[in-house]
């Protein structure tokens, strides 16, 4: 497993020295997130605090008769799944005003596997790996154990890029369970049409159940610890259903910048069903969910936080392995 990761990563960084500019690097982003949120040896770097659960994909007609992609040709594939607390600190508590995130793998029945990572919010913190980097810098936590608000503000201030994610979690309460928030991909993707197009495409998972948020009470008063449970209970009353929305993109919407939204009213269908039928256990623990890993027919836009997702990923994959 581990050296799929690797070659993943690999050719990532093999890329043409175009798609390379950033001066981060991946072992600048593991620093970073140990220097926010402390060492937890053996624990993800990133989405450190979070519950495994499993579930089952089954495409649209729609989907089955648009796209070519063998990931929605056939009547269902199994998902290994994860829900998550965005951050490094596996003790944050679950109704922190940040991101929750859900990752998903499906194995095609030829074998290959397709990943998913997704968050809460529509934008991602930052448009390149530099941008994010100097926020996450500018995050550290003092002397003191807390971040400095000023130095935040100016770094925001100087960085337009890393404000809309931070306002949307201000303006939008924390999700009350992890089956009442919708899931954004972020990045942008093509897939390939059966016409022979490759489509430009976002994509989000819209919860079945609604969407619903904590009132301010329940932020003040929620125990710590509550998302995992409030799921198993959920799951007793039967499957938690998400349905896989795609949004067409236009030339001019950006295929490159994750912190900006594409305009509204953008053409959508309805890509399939992400059932999740129980929650639990480990089988996700091993996994490594970059969504780079990418079935026939996808590929992925000139992004370049989603190229340095997949070396960082796998840095933090193989620490957690060693038990760094």
């Amino acid at each position: 497993m581990l050296r799929s990761v690797l070659a993943t990563a690999l050719a990532t960084l093999a890329l043409p020295l175009a798609a390379q500019t950033p001066t981060a690097s991946p072992y600048d982003f593991i620093d970073a997130f140990r220097a926010l949120s402390g060492e937890h040896k053996g624990i993800r770097k990133g989405h450190a605090k979070g519950v495994c659960a499993q579930g089952e994909f089954v495409p649209s007609e729609q989907a089955r008769t648009l796209l070519a992609s063998p990931l929605f040709s056939g009547a269902g594939m199994p998902a290994q799944l994860r829900f998550s607390m965005a951050g490094g600190n596996p003790r944050v508590p679950d109704s922190a005003r940040s991101p929750r995130g859900l990752a998903a793998q499906f194995q095609l029945p030829d074998g290959t596997l397709h990943h998913l990572a997704m968050l809460s919010t529509p934008v991602f913190g930052a448009k390149d790996p530099d941008s994010f980097l100097g926020l996450l810098r500018a995050q550290r936590p003092g002397p003191d154990g807390k971040p400095d608000a000023g130095r935040i503000a100016v770094y925001r201030e100087a960085h337009p890029d890393t404000r809309p994610q931070a306002e949307w979690l201000a303006s939008n309460p924390p999700p009350w369970s992890y089956a009442t928030t919708a899931y954004h991909g972020l990045h942008t993707f093509y897939v390939q049409a059966r016409e022979g197009d490759k489509l430009k495409v976002r994509w989000y998972l819209q919860p079945q159940d609604g969407e619903r948020g904590l009132d301010a009470a329940e932020i003040a008063s929620a125990p710590a610890d509550f998302l995992p449970q409030r799921l198993e209970e959920r799951l007793r009353q039967g499957p938690v259903r998400f349905d896989w929305i795609m949004v067409l993109g236009e030339p001019e919407d950006t295929d490159d910048d994750p912190s900006r939204r594409w305009p509204a009213g953008r053409p959508v269908f309805k890509a399939g069903t992400l059932s999740v039928v129980g929650s639990g256990g480990e089988a996700c623990t091993p996994i490594n969910f970059d969504p780079n890993v990418l079935s026939a027919g996808f590929s992925a836009g000139a992004d370049p936080i989603l190229r340095m997702r997949s070396p960082a990923y796998a840095i933090s994959f193989g620490q957690r392995l060693s038990g760094q």
